[in-house]
């Protein structure tokens, strides 16, 4: 991962260029001799440390021959690439494969979830994915099975690598979202992923009352080498909040919901008992 991009955005931009000039199947060079830049220049525009102008951006996209739509995109992130803080809009609905989420999982050291309706999308099986998706309204039916499988792959990312916490509301466990098969189903693969020694799960009980997490979902991120992050999601547009004080305000939730909620064994006890 590059050091010197600090930003969700730029981080974005610094993975999505470095993809376009691998697709490419030339070196740095060759890319370099066709624009008639340097190879240094080539490599600092990847890794964060500027020197481009848009119109050298556009420049050197057009010689790696990207997509249209991806060039668009890098194009956009390239703007704010410094800019902390960013209201993503998705338009009417949320993207398939949530690609800057899913970026940032895939590089996070830790996860640390709250959900108070749903069972976090990286513990979902299909058939209570394909409920959830089919009940969106803004969803088109010809995606449904295009984002069951998106969910899926997404999921990879939950590996050793990343350790991570989910904390989930009782009244989660005790929807019936897909039916009661369905359900049953999906509180024992929440159990056999909370298995694994990088998991855990913790149920805050409906008996808690108040509690800390009222103000709704969240995932924040940490990183190794890089400042966390915090993702929010609505109907139609996902919240990355990077800036000092809101991060810390959400860790002081997520350390609230630790002292609240059951721990792993009390909380895999109680997912037992409701699964049946």
């Amino acid at each position: 991962m590059p050091k010197r991009y600090s930003t969700a955005r730029g981080r974005e931009f610094g993975d999505g260029l470095r993809a376009a000039i691998a697709a490419t199947g030339m070196t740095a060079r060759a890319i370099a001799e066709i624009v008639d830049w340097n190879e240094a220049k080539v490599s600092d525009a990847a890794n964060g440390k500027g020197g481009i102008t848009e119109l050298e951006l556009a420049l050197l996209l057009g010689a790696c021959r990207t997509p249209s739509a991806e060039r668009v995109h890098l194009q956009k992130l390239f703007i704010a690439t410094s800019v902390r803080g960013w209201l993503q809009e998705h338009g009417s609905v949320e993207p398939i494969m949530p690609r800057t989420l899913v970026e940032h999982e895939a590089k996070a050291k830790t996860l640390m979830s709250w959900q108070p309706l749903l069972v976090h999308g990286l513990l979902q099986i299909p058939e209570y994915a394909r409920a959830v998706i089919t009940a969106n309204p803004n969803v088109p039916a010809d995606e449904v099975e295009k984002r069951v499988a998106a969910r899926a792959e997404r999921q990879k990312g939950l590996q050793s690598r990343l350790r991570a916490t989910f904390y989930l509301h009782e009244s989660v466990l005790r929807a019936q979202i897909g039916g009661e098969e369905v359900m049953r189903r999906q509180l024992e693969h929440v159990l056999k992923v909370a298995e694994r020694p990088y998991v855990v799960v913790r149920v805050v009980a409906t008996s808690a009352g108040a509690h800390a997490g009222h103000a709704g979902a969240f995932d924040l991120l940490k990183f190794d080498k890089i400042e966390p992050v915090v993702f929010v999601e609505s109907e139609n547009a996902s919240l990355i909040i990077e800036s000092a004080l809101p991060l810390k305000s959400y860790d002081a939730v997520a350390e609230s919901l630790g002292r609240t909620a059951l721990d792993a064994e009390q909380s895999r006890r109680l997912i037992k008992d409701i699964a049946g």
